[in-house]
């Protein structure tokens, strides 16, 4: 099975089988861990990332489902979301290294990325908070499992086909908002709200890719480039936040003032090439382009 969706199966086996294979996925990663413990949560939101997109989605004629199981996988990844950030943290710390303005910048991005990569280190070794939120995730990804088996959709090639323009539709729209409200701004929060949106756009094309696999496939490149800038522009406010609640922990004051300043000149330097790859990637109308989804499904299904 892959993150595809075929028009000539089932619709409801299909939606099935996708959901639940993203949650054994998740399963699979927190129990075996090959990686590390904190790798595997990152695996395993990875997965929920898609479980959602799919939800909201395939799911557009079963709302009261699409809700509450989007609410329920919303709310385990939260859980899980503080100890992922502290490796985002450390390999946002590398990033500013990369693009450090001086060596005076450099050397004190470096203290401060061992700092960090400390923090990390002691988060991995509390196994308590850990293993508890790693367990309920898991029993949290059996429930979303059973609860696979109390869906249902009229498997009609039509009907199909009109529920996922519909959600192809949405989706554009709220991406084309979501883009406009950050035109200008420098809130990170609507950036972030950007980069969920666009995320959504990333699998969607993933998950119908079949319905036209080079033309879907080459929009799925555009737009995970959009998705890599405004990844590296969240993981700044990210730090950016951490700084605010504890200056102490980044040592000297010297090396938080280079650090304020990197993150402050990243974001900047980011901000344009955002907009203008997120402006080419939502080019098309919604409608447009949600009509070509309709018709394709309808002429594979």
């Amino acid at each position: 099975m892959s993150y595809h969706i075929h028009p000539s199966e089932n619709f409801a086996q299909e939606f099935k089988a996708v959901g639940t294979e993203q949650l054994e996925l998740a399963i699979t990663a927190l129990t075996e861990r090959p990686d590390g413990v904190l790798e595997a949560i990152h695996d395993a939101r990875k997965c929920f990332k898609r479980l959602r997109s799919l939800y909201r989605l395939a799911a557009t004629d079963a709302p009261a489902f699409r809700q509450a199981e989007n609410a329920r996988i919303r709310e385990m990844s939260r859980t899980l979301s503080p100890f992922r950030d502290a490796t985002a943290l450390v390999e946002v710390s590398e990033y500013l290294q990369r693009h450090a303005e001086n060596t005076e910048e450099r050397a004190a991005l470096k203290r401060i990325g061992k700092i960090l990569t400390a923090r990390r280190d002691r988060l991995a070794a509390d196994d308590k908070p850990i293993e508890e939120s790693v367990a309920k995730a898991i029993a949290t990804c059996g429930q979303a499992v059973e609860a696979f088996s109390h869906v249902a959709f009229e498997d009609d090639g039509n009907r199909s086909a009109k529920h996922l323009a519909k959600g192809w539709r949405r989706m554009l729209k709220r991406a084309a908002a979501a883009r406009r409200a950050c035109g200008d701004t420098t809130d990170a929060h609507l950036f972030h709200e950007l980069r969920k949106r666009c995320q959504d756009y990333r699998y969607y094309l993933d998950l119908l890719q079949p319905l036209w696999p080079s033309a879907l496939h080459a929009k799925r490149v555009e737009v995970i480039e959009v998705v890599d800038l405004l990844g590296h522009h969240n993981d700044l406010a990210l730090l950016s936040s951490l700084v605010n609640e504890q200056p102490d922990l980044f040592g000297r004051s010297e090396d938080l003032a280079h650090l304020l300043s990197a993150v402050i000149s990243r974001q900047e330097a980011l901000r344009k090439p955002i907009l203008e790859a997120a402006e080419q990637v939502l080019r098309e109308k919604p409608m447009a382009e949600s009509r070509k989804i309709k018709l394709l499904w309808r002429d594979a299904a």
